[in-house]
């Protein structure tokens, strides 16, 4: 599915590729949001649409496949003048198409904003034929400029690539309800948002979960999808779908946002989008410190656990003084609105990308012998 975005602009067309439709995370945070705001003429390519790229769900839409498949074999057969490739452009490619779409641009782009050469293809039999590793070396290499999402994704393009970009993940603080009252109700409210690839993570919190509910009765929004996968947590969870108005309208509802990471090679190479979506909200955030999440933690002053009782005993204090909730949330908002907007980013990402004229000094210096 393709959508065109065209305004009044003398720069070139900006041919933007991205494995997922609007209802995809990544695909709307690093693509879609940009091009609703930029005044750039644009042309986007989304695959087909939708937010799952499974096998199962590629089988059942063979026609629509078929037609995506055809659709990047002709873009890559016509010299863009700028073209940006966000994470893949095919989950059936190895990555010779990628490949051919960066090279036959004139100036291309590749954006990054997950550890994707940590993903060997575990898992299903589509994972294991195209892993995603394979195809983020080639594209690193392949493009003119890599847009990486954190310091420590820029830090692996740039032993690939000469010239990388740091442009976090932002995110559009004017659509989100703000919180206004942080009294608190009777049943204390954490909240959680994200895909159900990442609901397993909350399992690293099953014991601080079950004891805070077991003293003072506090629930889990669960803000993703309905299907209950997580066991003992269930009974302390109400799960909410997700859509972008929920997401926007939500979060103020809960005291507390949480985001528990294992401290692995992927999870280091998260952008920490979560919690800007909780500070967007002005709700405040308890959060592992892994990777750009300690980074996150210490600028908006929001408590860092590792073991299980830190966990307990910060979310314990934030329930437990409202007027802590407030300061903090309220502060986090300022910050966010400030630092991690798109409003703030906006000319960093037009320049990265290519359709402004302006001079960018690369994030990351290249290494000694970088090919």
């Amino acid at each position: 599915m393709s959508k065109v975005t065209r305004q009044e602009s003398s720069e070139p067309m900006l041919h933007a590729v991205t494995p997922y439709g609007r209802r995809g995370g990544s695909s709307r945070v690093r693509v879609h949001e940009w091009v609703d705001r930029t005044t750039a003429i644009c042309s986007v390519t989304d695959y087909i649409g939708h937010c799952d790229a499974s096998a199962g769900h590629l089988a059942g839409h063979a026609r629509e496949v078929a037609g995506s498949e055809r659709t990047l074999r002709r873009l890559a057969a016509v010299a863009s003048s700028r073209l940006l490739l966000h994470r893949e452009a095919s989950p059936l490619s190895r990555g010779a198409l990628e490949c051919r779409l960066l090279r036959s641009a004139e100036f291309a782009v590749y954006d990054l904003d997950d550890a994707l050469y940590e993903d060997h293809g575990q898992g299903g039999v589509l994972r294991r034929w195209a892993p995603k590793s394979q195809k983020a070396e080639y594209c690193a290499r392949a493009a003119d400029r890599v847009v990486a999402g954190n310091a420590l994704l820029a830090d692996w393009a740039s032993q690939r690539n000469g010239d990388v970009v740091v442009v976090p993940s932002c995110v559009a603080t004017e659509r989100y309800r703000t919180k206004s009252d942080y009294a608190g109700g009777d049943v204390p409210r954490l909240v959680w948002i994200g895909s159900r690839d990442n609901e397993a993570h909350l399992r690293l919190l099953t014991g601080p979960l079950l004891e805070l509910h077991r003293r003072v009765g506090a629930r889990l929004t669960l803000i993703g999808t309905l299907q209950p996968r997580l066991g003992a947590l269930e009974e302390l969870i109400d799960r909410v779908a997700w859509s972008e108005d929920v997401q926007h309208t939500t979060l103020a509802d809960a005291d507390v946002g949480l985001m528990p990471l294992p401290d692995d090679a992927y999870s280091r190479g998260k952008c920490g989008y979560k919690l800007l979506q909780y500070a967007a909200a002005a709700i405040p955030f308890v959060a592992s410190p892994v990777g750009v999440n300690a980074a996150i933690l210490h600028q908006f002053g929001m408590p860092a656990p590792v073991a299980a009782d830190e966990w307990i005993d910060a979310l314990l204090q934030l329930l437990g003084a409202a007027s802590d909730r407030e300061a903090l949330g309220r502060q986090a908002r300022r910050v966010v609105d400030r630092d991690w907007s798109y409003d703030a980013w906006l000319p960093a990402w037009e320049a990265a990308v290519g359709v402004r004229h302006q001079q960018l000094t690369p994030s990351v210096e290249p290494s000694e012998g970088q090919e």
